[in-house]
């Protein structure tokens, strides 16, 4: 038997208090014994965005018992950071360890995350992000990206201009001007993951802005093996950092996110912005999965 065959996985699901909502995470809480082809093909084996694999953290890191080494894989290969695999992670922790503070050292950076439990009982993670930075995008490849999702470049919100942003992985934000453009994706997966891969891109950060704090968001993930991803926290760090940089909203500011509708797996992402702090706070509940 592998060590693959005898390590007990978790399923969770982010971003949502309903497991029939959110993005879908597998856990690993203690992959000491796992190499990365055995990650690799759990993930795959669950088909999920992304799966969370813990082993012990660097020293010094945190308080003992709550800090961890965190390595996020996709069904094709690792990530740096996967925001939705982090909160379930947290909450599938909190279930067994009690709410508090946590501490995860990832591929991208040290990330903490705080569970509190809601008037309902139910846990939600607050994670923040690593430094975040706004880049712009180049013509050629805005164009390119415009051309594998099918838009023309007058479907964009001219508000809103085209950014990749990073808070732990680079995303292309693109922002329509109407919820039906949103509504109607159908891209070419082979050209936007090739487009992706060689950009270093990990999802689209696809907006409709319905209110100055209130957006809907799709992400596209093919170069995770995933056509969509249901409920992104990576990006919605990225986001709220893009969001600043463009003075959109005040120094200090609280957003929510609507995703996963157009999927049927209805999720909701808080993110914060605070005005003596650079990094970007994403909140969300998270439950088990049967």
């Amino acid at each position: 038997m592998t060590a693959s065959a005898r390590t007990e996985v978790l399923r969770y699901t982010a971003f949502t208090t309903d497991p029939a909502g959110g993005n879908p995470a597998g856990i690993v809480l203690d992959a000491s014994g796992l190499d990365d082809a055995a990650m690799v093909a759990i993930a795959a084996d669950l088909g999920y965005s992304e799966t969370a694999f813990l082993t012990a953290p660097p020293p010094g890191l945190g308080t003992e018992g709550r800090a961890f080494t965190a390595r996020y894989f996709s069904p094709k290969a690792e990530v740096p950071f996967c925001g939705h695999a982090t909160v379930a992670t947290a909450v599938a922790l909190a279930d067994r360890i009690g709410e508090g503070e946590l501490v995860f050292a990832t591929p991208a950076g040290t990330v903490p995350v705080d569970v509190v439990t809601d008037g309902s009982g139910t846990f939600r993670a607050t994670l923040t992000s690593v430094e975040p930075s706004v880049a712009e995008v180049a013509d050629a490849d805005l164009a390119e990206a415009l051309a594998a999702l099918g838009w023309a470049a007058d479907d964009l919100d001219p508000a809103l201009p085209p950014r990749v942003a990073f808070a732990g992985a680079h995303h292309l934000v693109l922002a329509v001007a109407s919820r039906v453009r949103l509504a109607d994706l159908d891209y070419d997966f082979d050209r936007l993951e090739k487009l992706m891969r060689a950009r270093d891109w990990t999802t689209l950060q696809l907006v409709w802005r319905a209110s100055a704090e209130v957006y809907h968001v799709r992400d596209p993930f093919p170069v995770g093996g995933v056509i969509e991803d249901p409920a992104t926290g990576a990006a919605a760090a990225a986001f709220g950092a893009y969001l600043r940089e463009l003075d959109l909203v005040p120094p200090a500011a609280k957003i929510t996110l609507h995703q996963g509708e157009d999927l049927g797996r209805p999720g909701e992402l808080g993110v914060e912005l605070r005005a003596d702090d650079t990094r970007i706070r994403v909140s969300g509940a998270a439950v088990p999965l049967a």
